[in-house]
Order: C-alpha cells, then sequence, then structure tokens
C-alpha cells in the first residue's frame, strides 16, 4: 500500500530530523539578540540570510506568542515571554555547573563562582563556597558591574574592542575601594594582556582584603566565566604554584571541560 501524502501543512524537516521553521525561528531569536535585542527587517534578513517573506511569517508567529513585539518605530525587539526562560536557563546554567565548582574549590580551597555576561552586567549563577571559616561569598542571581570583577574583565576581553568600548562607555567608572580602575580606557589597555594570558585579576578592586582569577567558559553557549575568590594572601599563595599542576592551567582544564558539557547538554 502507498503511503499517504504528507501533509502540505506539515513543517518540512531537516536531514537531520530537526524541524526547519522551529531552526530558523531559534535563529531569528538568536540574529537578534547578537544586534542588541532591537533590529527592523531588512537586517534581519540581511543578518540571517533567510527570504524575506519567510521573516515575515516567522516574526508575525513570535510576535503573537509574546517572544518578539514591535515598537513604535516599526522595529522588532526581544519579546517579554523571554525573560522567565532565560531567569530559568540561568538557574539550571549553575546547577549543571555545580560539579565542575565543587571540584574547583576541593582543589583549591576557595569559593569556586560561575558567572555570565548579560546586557552589559555581571549575572552570578552558581557558587560553591569554601569550607573556610573566612570565605568569599557572593549571592546566585547578584548583578554587578563588570569593570570592578575578574569574570566581568575577561568576559569583556572576549568581546570586539567596540563592544567592550560600547559596554563601558567613556564617562568615569564607579571606584567601589581605592583599587577599582575607573577609566575606561585604561581597563580596554588591559584586555588585550587578559585575552593573552586566558585570565583575569580582581586585585581588592570589588572589596579590600580580596583576590578573584577568572578564566573563561570556552565553548559556553553564552558568554560564561569561572572564578575563584577568597583572601588575598590565600588566593596569591594559589598563584603561586608552577607547572601544570598552577592554577590557572588547572582553572582552564576545569573550565573547557565544563564549556565542553554545556555545549553537548542537549
Amino acid at each position: 500500500m502507498a503511503a499517504p501524502p504528507a501533509s502540505v501543512d506539515a513543517p518540512a524537516a531537516d536531514r537531520s530530523g530537526g524541524v526547519q521553521s522551529v531552526e530558523r525561528a531559534f535563529h531569528l531569536l538568536e540574529v537578534l539578540a547578537d544586534a542588541g535585542g532591537v533590529s527592523t527587517l531588512s537586517d534581519l534578513a540581511t543578518a540571517s540570510g533567510l527570504p524575506m517573506p519567510t521573516i515575515h511569517r516567522l516574526i508575525r508567529t513570535l510576535v503573537q506568542q509574546g517572544y518578539v513585539r514591535q515598537d513604535t518605530a516599526r522595529r522588532y525587539t526581544l519579546g517579554p515571554r523571554l525573560i522567565r526562560l532565560g531567569e530559568t536557563a540561568g538557574r539550571l546554567l549553575g546547577s549543571w555547573a555545580r560539579p565542575y565548582l565543587a571540584e574547583l574549590m576541593e582543589a583549591t580551597g576557595e569559593t569556586a563562582n560561575l558567572a555570565v555576561l548579560e546586557a552589559g552586567e555581571v549575572v552570578y549563577v552558581g557558587q560553591v563556597p569554601s569550607r573556610h571559616s573566612m570565605r568569599m561569598f557572593t549571592e546566585v542571581g547578584r548583578r554587578v558591574q563588570p569593570h570592578c570583577t575578574a569574570v566581568g574583565k575577561v568576559l569583556l576581553a572576549q568581546l570586539p574592542r567596540p563592544e567592550a568600548a560600547g559596554v563601558l562607555g567613556s564617562a568615569p567608572l564607579p571606584a567601589h575601594t581605592e583599587y577599582t580602575v575607573t577609566e575606561p580606557a585604561r581597563l580596554l589597555a588591559q584586555f588585550d594582556a587578559v585575552r593573552t594570558g586566558g585570565y583575569a585579576v580582581d586585585d581588592q578592586e570589588q572589596e579590600v582584603g580580596v583576590r578573584c582569577i577568572a578564566v573563561l567558559v570556552p565553548g559556553a553557549p553564552t558568554p560564561t566565566a569561572l572564578s575563584i575568590s577568597g583572601p588575598e594572601a590565600r588566593v596569591k599563595a594559589l598563584e603561586a604554584r608552577s607547572g601544570r599542576g598552577g592554577l590557572i592551567p588547572q582553572m582552564q582544564e576545569i573550565a573547557t571541560r565544563l564549556g565542553h558539557a554545556l555545549a553537548t547538554s542537549g
């Protein structure tokens, strides 16, 4: 018996078994996010490479569902329904990373943190506190400015220079301690060394007596950094370790495994 013809209303599937229209809708959302969350239809067509009729259909559906909205200037922006998805995904990111954070904490003895860059701010999404009685603690979900944190600096350093400069702005940045770097140009000049060395340092720039070291999590689906934080003297002692057992190679090895796990978790 011949197989019944496929319905003309059925969404097309690609060779991997995925649904093409769903893949294209998510691609459009990512293109919109890459544009800063706001774009015109023509710019979306240029950036995505999709035909304009396809974009019209997908955008109309996304607007109806609340995942995209149209502003008064007839531009399209990311919609409010994405907020709940993002917040939930952020909480899960910390849960998925917890075994790696625990491994880093056990290896160093210091508090291990996971943070992402979101809308120009650092958001802490995971933490495993040190076992020391004197330890650092940052509330998960806390948002801070990137210029005074190791995680913020290592994340900004990975951005194109104009984009990083846009996040920092041109005005003097707030000073949290006497050690905070407040000049945007001076911070931008540090980012070359951060990229070359593969890590960033917060040397009492957010809180006096506290030192933090951060590395990038390569391959993570969103800009993500791994860090340790603790009293200045203890962290400096960790940095003094050399060779393959040194602090930075150890952190980068854990971060690489974490990045791979996050990239393949779907």
